[in-house]
């Protein structure tokens, strides 16, 4: 087969040129790190950006998996309601009883609850800590079947106890509040509470959440225990412009 070969004169000047790339390269590359270690907080602006940028988009992908699962997030059928259950702003929370955050965040609740007259909270239990948590929930779904009208004062004093939850700790707070061990056992076998586990731990998944607590507001899926303050100002937006954060 014949292979055309470029004449002398060509040749070398594609090898001058390779030269000169090349050259230009490893002075483009020692400029570049010359720069970085005499400006090293270049790096921290670097890695804050990306950052940002790869919370922009997890942000966005929760966005819309939020708009998918409206109806498990809002018309629960699993779930206790606190506050005003006709208010116009639904908050979400996700909560463990054993979760240390989750129990020193139950004031923020209560702020935002006294604080707001249109806000609803809804509580979705997903026991991520161990054998304990999942025994304690099976007790708490148990306790909202047979008496939902104490499921509020079930709550708080499970979750403001300062020992670890259980089925023992929460059949105590069960029994103090008029429910026995009898009817609960009978409750766990006519409603039992796997399904309400699968349900909440496929919700979870599905919008992004991977630890307790975590909210659901709006357009918003807010981690950890951010604060009372941090809820507020998302309630807020969500009242003035219907998203998370208005422009």
């Amino acid at each position: 087969m014949y292979h055309f070969a470029p004449p002398a004169s060509s040749q070398a000047q594609v090898e001058t040129d390779a030269a000169v790339e090349t050259a230009s390269d490893d002075t483009f590359g020692t400029r570049v790190h010359d720069y970085l270690v005499a400006n090293p907080e270049t790096l921290l602006d670097v890695q804050t950006a990306l950052q940002q940028k790869q919370a922009e988009r997890q942000q966005q992908a929760a966005s819309a998996a939020l708009a998918e699962n409206q109806d498990k997030l809002y018309q629960p059928a699993f779930d206790a309601e606190f506050g005003n259950p006709e208010g116009a702003i639904t908050v979400v929370e996700f909560f463990d009883y054993n979760c240390g955050y989750c129990r020193r965040a139950l004031s923020d609740m209560d702020d935002i609850i006294a604080a707001n007259e249109d806000v609803r909270f809804v509580l979705k239990e997903i026991p991520v800590l161990g054998p304990d948590s999942e025994a304690a929930e099976k007790v708490s779904y148990a306790f909202l079947k047979i008496a939902p009208e104490k499921y509020e004062d079930f709550h708080r004093a499970l979750m403001g106890s300062g020992t670890r939850a259980n089925d023992a700790s929460a059949r105590a707070v069960a029994n103090a509040l008029g429910v026995d061990d009898a009817a609960i056992d009978a409750a766990m076998e006519q409603f039992p509470a796997e399904e309400a586990l699968s349900a909440h731990f496929a919700l979870a998944s599905a919008i992004g959440v991977n630890g307790t607590p975590a909210y659901i507001i709006g357009d918003r899926l807010i981690s950890g225990a951010v604060g009372a303050d941090v809820l507020q100002e998302t309630i807020d937006n969500v009242r003035d412009c219907g998203k998370s954060v208005c422009s």
